[in-house]
């Protein structure tokens, strides 16, 4: 694995430190009045999601770690596990549900999700950005209810709750953003 300097460590890179796998979330170069330069690095817990303060001086070497992305095709849901199939080899693979954390309700069948492996291990697992879903219930519309910015609560059909605009009624499929779980559109 290459390693870099600590003055080029950047957000989103993954290290190995002390151990573990990290993802740097915020890195801050600071410059103070007496002693040398130094990176003020948090970091997040690629395993376990527990964070961590870390300072690194330029002449501080830290490994980079890259992630192999693979495409895997959603299959079925056995016992708290998702069955997942590689697009390119056919081989299936078993995660834990909690990998995809609170966006698993829009996990649909046969929906092609990324996920992100070091070694063998499957360390983080994304959805496509925007999904189609199914309004099941939501209240009427009121007329002259058409002020700029009001939205109403709706429940989706995989019982996530948004907020959506007055002209959306039931039983009508829109397009949700999985990174913010907010309405983007009709579909």
């Amino acid at each position: 694995m290459p390693k870099i300097n600590g003055n080029e460590i950047r957000p989103g890179n993954v290290l190995e430190h002390n151990g573990g796998l990290w993802a740097a979330v915020k890195v801050e170069h600071v410059k103070p009045g007496k002693g040398g330069a130094f990176a003020q690095v948090e970091m997040k817990n690629l395993r376990n999601g527990t964070k961590l303060n870390e300072r690194f001086r330029s002449a501080d070497k830290v490994e980079r770690v890259r992630l192999e992305q693979k495409d895997q095709q959603f299959l079925y849901e056995e016992n708290g596990k998702l069955v997942f199939m590689d697009t390119e080899t056919y081989e299936q693979i078993e995660l834990s549900a909690d990998l995809l954390g609170e966006r698993r309700p829009f996990l649909q069948d046969g929906m092609t999700i990324t996920v992100e492996f070091h070694e063998s291990e499957a360390l983080h697992a994304s959805l496509p950005q925007k999904v189609v879903c199914r309004i099941v219930e939501t209240e009427p519309v009121v007329k002259g209810q058409t002020a700029a910015n009001s939205f109403k609560p709706a429940i989706l059909d995989n019982g996530v709750k948004v907020m959506v605009p007055p002209f959306v009624g039931p039983d009508e499929e829109i397009v949700v953003n999985t990174e913010t779980m907010e309405y983007s559109e009709r579909a």
